[in-house]
């Protein structure tokens, strides 16, 4: 069983989501909260913690946004699934950069929220096509960064763009994962970021993926 916490400052929504998340077998509520200071009190007084957190984006008192980043800083084994009623560009990129694994709007369907958790549990993360496509749109229009990659740091960062686990990736080029882990970490220091997704981001608001390479 996976245990999950809904935060939402709208009550009725929250008991909702909670309804929901109970009716699927793997799942079930620990509790809810109203807003993102009382997520992170629930969570330090707390000694059992939810596996994932459905997390509001704009709430009173502490957003989401601010929140997600104490929660990916302090807990960094819950996994974070932002929710919202709005998709706005700059929502999406923050909450996924502050360590959200996955943006959901609020009106998708039961079942896509049963596969959103199932996804983030087994794979670490879920993006629906819409929210893809409005990454890939926004970041299609910024400046291209002219960071200068090595061959080998390029075939890396194309496999990391894929649900390819470190291992497959290190399988696929041959590598012990030792390696792979610091082609990683050299590309987490040159683009500034602080993991994968912030990785991926990069590499498609800069035209570095490229879908093709992975046919190999």
């Amino acid at each position: 069983m996976h245990y999950v916490a809904v935060v939402d400052d709208f009550q009725l929504l929250a008991q909702a989501m909670s309804t929901l998340v109970n009716s699927f077998k793997n799942f079930q509520v620990c509790y809810s909260c109203n807003n993102g200071k009382e997520i992170i009190e629930k969570l330090d007084a707390s000694l059992k913690q939810p596996d994932i957190i459905l997390m509001d984006v704009n709430m009173p008192v502490l957003n989401g946004i601010h929140a997600t980043k104490y929660i990916k800083d302090k807990y960094p084994n819950i996994k974070v699934i932002a929710i919202s009623v709005e998709n706005k560009i700059n929502d999406v990129l923050q909450m996924l950069e502050a360590g959200a694994k996955s943006y959901l709007l609020k009106d998708i369907e039961k079942s896509t929220l049963e596969i959103a958790l199932t996804e983030t549990i087994n794979k670490g993360y879920y993006y629906t096509e819409h929210v893809s496509k409005i990454l890939v749109d926004a970041l299609h229009n910024q400046e291209k960064n002219m960071t200068v990659l090595k061959e080998r740091e390029i075939e890396f960062l194309n496999y990391a763009c894929t649900d390819k686990t470190y291992k497959e990736i290190a399988d696929k080029m041959f590598l012990s994962p030792k390696t792979v882990d610091g082609y990683r970490d050299a590309l987490f220091t040159k683009f500034k970021v602080r993991n994968r997704i912030g990785l991926v981001l990069y590499a498609i608001r800069n035209k570095l993926f490229n879908p093709e390479s992975n046919r190999l």
